[in-house]
């Protein structure tokens, strides 16, 4: 029964063995689609709401205040 679990174990140990990414599958995951914010727009929108909101400017390219104008 030891051998059993000694086996079982180690095959479950060694399913995450291999992490990380190759080279050749890097030029997929560089692509613009892959990003987690891939829309652009959006991006921008959402980032001036929130430093709209936290009275707060920066990082982007654009300027705002608390008061939400520009």
């Amino acid at each position: 029964m030891k051998r059993v679990i000694v086996i079982v174990s180690c095959l479950m140990f060694s399913g995450c063995a291999s992490l990380g990414v190759e080279p050749w599958q890097r030029e997929l995951l560089a692509k613009k689609e892959m990003a987690l914010n891939s829309g652009g727009l959006d991006t921008i929108i959402d980032d001036h709401v929130y430093f709209s909101k936290e009275a707060s400017s920066g990082g982007r390219s654009f300027a705002g205040g608390g008061c939400g104008c520009n």
